[in-house]
């Protein structure tokens, strides 16, 4: 980026993460494609992107850089995966340790990076077509089981939203145009039918009681991969931490259905 050019919304939100003043990235560069990062070594790279081709609801790849590049030069060229999210979760032997902020000492040659389509993505379309974003919303684990693709297994992992009859049918339109970022609702009504944990959210406020005029709505979640690695028990897998995204350049209303 020339010095004198001024960032989009996505490189400054990059550059915040990148000197450590952004937070969770919901609601931060609306119109811009959010993605969930997964790195792990080259060695797993095939096993896990099966994973994802095996179950692309839950995990859309968006890009998957070279082994040991840290840069997604086609979704966001310039950026750098090892500073430009706000947070990670570090998993080690399938035990989720301390976030970090930036992960450069932890980067190694063999790492390679993938780049997941993200919920987020869809909040400008469904604000603009009267569907509220900012509240009512959790991540869930479920008893769903994805389907293995070598090491990797586990259950589906959803967000969860609140909504009215009517908002529900909206959203599933609206969101059924971005299925590279999860795309339509993958259940909704009771929890119970999908084991969703309301007891303990993976992330949000604890879940009170439902009111009467409002019906739970369910996606799939990028935070899926994040399950899988708990259950394969992998030596090291860093992923970004829940509602923490990496933004990239893709424009959100370009890269959808009409």
């Amino acid at each position: 980026m020339s010095p004198d050019k001024k960032p989009t919304a996505a490189q400054q939100a990059r550059l915040d993460a990148r000197d450590g003043i952004l937070g969770p990235t919901r609601g931060v560069a609306l119109g811009f494609v959010q993605c969930n990062l997964v790195i792990l070594r080259q060695e797993l790279a095939y096993e896990f992107l099966l994973y994802c081709q095996r179950n692309q609801k839950a995990c859309p790849v968006l890009e998957v850089c070279d082994a040991g590049d840290p840069e997604p030069r086609r979704i966001a060229p310039g950026a750098d995966l090892r500073t430009d999210l706000s947070r990670y979760a570090v998993y080690k032997n399938g035990v989720r340790g301390k976030d970090r902020d930036d992960i450069s000492d932890l980067w190694e040659d063999d790492h390679v990076a993938f780049l997941i389509g993200s919920g987020i993505t869809f909040d400008e379309a469904l604000d603009r077509a009267g569907v509220p974003t900012d509240q009512h919303r959790w991540v869930l684990r479920t008893t769903v089981p994805t389907e293995p693709a070598g090491r990797f297994h586990g259950n589906l992992v959803v967000t969860m939203r609140w909504l009215t009859p009517a908002q529900a049918l909206t959203a599933t339109q609206v969101s059924a145009r971005f299925p590279f970022n999860h795309g339509a609702p993958v259940h909704v009504g009771d929890p119970a039918q999908i084991g969703a944990d309301l007891n303990q959210p993976v992330y949000g406020d604890p879940v009170g009681d439902l009111p009467p005029d409002l019906v739970p709505v369910f996606w799939a979640c990028g935070v899926t991969p994040q399950a899988a690695a708990e259950s394969a028990t992998i030596d090291l897998m860093i992923t970004h931490a829940p509602a923490h995204g990496f933004i990239s350049d893709l424009r959100a209303d370009e890269f959808c259905t009409p």
